[in-house]
């Protein structure tokens, strides 16, 4: 069997039901077929019989043409940069709930044979570049491949902030907070606030008020290559963060700004042949039994 994937870093998380039998499923059926495999340090605890070679993540291409990772859509948002930093290719393995991310189901992991001999679809999925500054002094910088929130610490209050494009001034705010979304994260966070679902190969950056004051303030989509400033008003009195990716919030100084722009590297998100993205929608989104439950 010629392949061409010969060398794949394995990774999960915890806290994830079912990961671990994954994982030990998987290493065995790729050791059967002839390919090396490694993991990061956090993985191997999970799967310690494994023996597993543990590398660096940052480090991950030395060791690997492809990354498989095991979990939710949140497993693979925690890899993403890196991996897109490092241009390496990534395939998911659904043991989470809703799958966007991660579309092959643990009990068809053969379906990855054909993967590894070369035939798949590609996509490449941009990050966004976030920075958040204060004073002239960069607090925060990171990348995100769903989105970046803002929002106040104390619920349920509203927080006010200024938003330009490509400095051109669009408006002030009172709401909740903002998200900002890449097309990936637009079937996140972005949706449940009311924001428009954007096909990932769109160059395309949507910004959502979250429960804006002024009913009129609507989601915007923003051309992908525009820098997006978000300007914190001194009239906050109560502590804001950002999120990033629903990572744990970063602490926002008023008077901060916060620009966001695309990232230079894209994520190359691996998918099975059959892989569509429409019957994913329909799926994830019951789209197709709230259709079958209309009755006449």
């Amino acid at each position: 069997m010629l392949l061409k994937f010969k060398n794949i870093a394995i990774i999960g998380r915890q806290h994830t039901f079912g990961v671990v039998e994954t994982l030990m499923s998987l290493s065995q059926y790729l050791t059967s077929l002839g390919v090396s495999v490694v993991s990061e340090k956090e993985t191997a605890r999970l799967v310690p019989d494994l023996k597993l070679k543990i590398v660096p993540r940052e480090k991950l291409s030395d060791y690997c043409e492809l990354v498989i990772v095991v979990g939710g859509d949140g497993s693979m948002l925690s890899i993403a940069g890196i991996a897109a930093k490092q241009n390496l290719p990534v395939l998911g393995i659904n043991r989470g709930r809703l799958g966007f991310l991660t579309d092959i189901h643990p009990s068809k992991i053969d379906k990855i044979t054909a993967i590894l001999e070369g035939e798949y679809i590609e996509e490449k999925r941009f990050l966004l570049k976030v920075e958040l500054k204060s004073k002239n002094q960069f607090l925060a910088i990171d990348t995100v491949l769903n989105d970046m929130v803002l929002s106040a610490q104390m619920p349920t209050k509203l927080i006010e902030f200024t938003l330009s494009i490509d400095g051109n001034y669009v408006c002030d705010y009172r709401s909740d907070g903002a998200i900002v979304a890449t097309p990936t994260g637009s079937t996140a966070y972005a949706l449940s606030g009311g924001g428009p679902i954007l096909h990932p190969d769109l160059e395309a950056i949507v910004m959502v008020p979250m429960f804006p004051h002024n009913l009129s303030s609507r989601p915007i989509v923003i051309k992908g290559e525009s820098l997006i400033e978000i300007r914190v008003s001194s009239n906050n009195v109560i502590p804001l963060a950002i999120s990033l990716d629903g990572r744990e919030g970063i602490s926002v100084p008023v008077d901060s700004i916060i620009n966001i722009r695309q990232a230079e590297n894209k994520l190359r998100l691996i998918h099975p042949n059959d892989y569509d993205y429409f019957a994913t929608l329909r799926s994830k989104l019951n789209w197709e039994s709230q259709l079958q439950n209309i009755t006449h």
